[in-house]
């Protein structure tokens, strides 16, 4: 370990000695109070930190709040929440995903936020000139100011939070489709499962149907072998279909 380790370190330490617990458990307020969709906000971070920035800050904050050390009764909840949004920030993939958002989320914001200060200014008269006099550079303080930041913040969750529920419909509406296209198949494949053992079936039983018809078509109207005929009845006139009754004789 380096110097400037070292000296971060004995630092760290030094600042920690100096946190009472009051400090400890707004921190842990703070942070579970942060908005879900924005790992920057739990570890109090700019769009633009870096990933050093990022690891420091995690650093510093998760010590702060670490069950061990903090007796709130959240304490755990808020630790997690910061390896999380950590995690979050040291992916890349992740990191780009969720700038991308933030940034389209603070170009909107901007327009809706400028738009707006249009509107008041032409209420402001005063103001309208001002800004008029200053060629811009009343707009550009605005845009600088505190007041602002906190209202783009507003607006970034705001958009934020619309295009997270649109996607997780769309999620939604995937799910539902593939989980019918699943059933779908798993109908079809029984279908033809179903079709394919009737066709064995079938197959399995032909040499018995060849059979039971040979039999019949070599039988025909003969008599079985083993089987007596009953005797013919004769009549007296072998034209007819009817039987003679025997004659008594007296």
């Amino acid at each position: 370990m380096g110097e400037s380790a070292q000296d971060e370190d004995l630092l760290l330490k030094s600042f920690f000695a100096e946190v009472n617990e009051v400090e400890r458990d707004n921190e842990v307020t703070r942070i579970l109070s942060c908005f879900k969709l924005n790992p920057f906000e739990y570890l109090n971070l700019p769009f633009d930190a870096s990933p050093e920035d990022v690891k420091k800050q995690y650093r510093k904050l998760s010590l702060l709040v670490h069950p061990d050390k903090c007796k709130h009764p959240q304490a755990k909840e808020a630790f997690g929440a910061l390896a999380k949004a950590q995690q979050l920030l040291l992916d890349q993939q992740e990191r780009d995903y969720i700038l991308t958002q933030v940034n389209a989320a603070k170009g909107l914001g901007h327009e809706e936020l400028r738009a707006k200060r249009k509107k008041q200014l032409k209420k402001d008269t005063a103001s309208k000139i001002k800004s008029l006099v200053d060629e811009g550079k009343y707009e550009q303080n605005y845009e600088r100011s505190e007041e602002f930041r906190r209202e783009l913040i507003l607006k970034v969750r705001e958009i934020l939070t619309e295009q997270e529920w649109r996607r997780r419909k769309m999620q939604m509406r995937i799910s539902e489709e593939e989980g019918r296209l699943k059933k779908d198949e798993e109908e079809s494949k029984e279908m033809w499962k179903r079709k394919r053992e009737h066709e064995e079936q079938w197959e399995g039983t032909r040499e018995q149907r060849v059979s039971s018809w040979r039999d019949f078509m070599k039988s025909g109207k003969k008599v079985k072998k083993g089987e007596t005929r009953p005797p013919k009845l004769k009549t007296e006139d072998p034209n007819k279909s009817y039987v003679q009754r025997p004659v008594k004789r007296g």
